[in-house]
């Protein structure tokens, strides 16, 4: 029995600019990450797609996105390119490498993600990791790429999920953080339509929680925010709600240290129906190094203490 023979005309280069297109959703932005003339990234792709006989991007907006093709096609190359990076590291004797590259979600870089780091580079002198922090699309996309060794944050949406695997570590729901001496603090009975009245901090709409927060709102009755902010930045948001009466929706992990502090506090509503659960994502098709599994064991250290502490 033969066997199917890739078409020769497919080459690494319009794997490498389809699968930084669909990163970017920008076809001007992954000419720019791969040093070439937006022109020539337009040409390729197009050249995939005859090649494929198949539309790979929805361009009527304003943002591209894949299209169903594009998304089972993504799965494939995005893992062989991966597996394609792993072996020549492999071959040549770098796949325990001194780099531990780690995608991590704003409410792990700032809640367990330190003491994991600050304890891993401890016993691992010589290792460097790399931490890398955006919204969970993002994240996910260079872990199929091979970017990143492992993601850890909220699990994802289950369609989001082939090819990769998730190890829960602890459950976090979402908060509605304020300056301690807000406005809306000293209101008697309140109630969340109450925040109908103040700007608002939302994640952006590919972040993993936007979904969670958007029900919850709904099913409080509130439906028209003020003046609406959307964000992932830590730093921006600690900081605008210490200048001004927002109101900042986010991982609770997020802002435990500075409610702790009493720089910031949480409003008094039950938010319980978005806890969720928060941990290592990984590829199913590669073999973790021996570094990166030492930094997930200190992550997982941390965890369990703060589990215990109820921190």
């Amino acid at each position: 029995m033969s066997q199917r023979i890739i078409d020769p005309r497919i080459r690494l280069r319009h794997i490498a600019c389809f699968l930084e297109v669909a990163r970017l959703r920008s076809m001007a932005g992954a000419a720019e990450a791969l040093n070439i003339s937006q022109p020539a990234a337009t040409k390729t792709v197009q050249e995939l797609e005859a090649l494929l006989e198949g539309q790979l991007f929805d361009r009527s907006r304003r943002r591209l996105a894949l299209t169903a093709f594009g998304e089972v096609f993504f799965r494939y190359a995005s893992t062989s390119l991966a597996a394609l990076r792993q072996g020549i590291d492999a071959a040549r004797g770098a796949h325990d490498a001194a780099i531990v590259r780690v995608g991590a979600l704003p409410t792990v870089s700032a809640h367990i993600l330190p003491d994991a780091v600050r304890g891993f580079t401890r016993d691992n002198a010589g290792v460097t990791p790399r931490i890398i922090t955006g919204p969970n699309g993002y994240l996910l996309s260079l872990l199929r790429t091979g970017d990143v060794d492992l993601v850890i944050g909220r699990m994802a949406e289950p369609n989001a999920m082939v090819g990769l695997s998730f190890e829960h570590l602890y459950s976090e729901r979402v908060v509605l953080a304020v300056r301690p001496d807000h406005p809306v603090l000293t209101a008697g009975h309140f109630h969340l339509q109450m925040i109908e009245d103040y700007q608002t901090l939302m994640p952006t709409p590919d972040s993993v929680i936007r979904p969670i927060v958007e029900r919850i709102l709904l099913a409080q009755g509130v439906t028209r925010l003020h003046n609406e902010i959307e964000t992932v930045s830590n730093a921006f948001g600690r900081a605008y709600v210490r200048q001004t009466d927002a109101i900042w929706i986010i991982s609770e992990g997020v802002v435990a240290e500075d409610v702790a502090e009493g720089q910031l506090a949480l409003l008094p509503v039950d938010t319980s129906e978005t806890l969720g659960p928060v941990g290592f994502t990984t590829r199913t098709d590669t073999l973790a190094s021996l570094a990166t599994v030492s930094l997930m064991q200190a992550v997982r250290e941390v965890a369990e203490r703060l589990r215990r502490t109820g921190a």
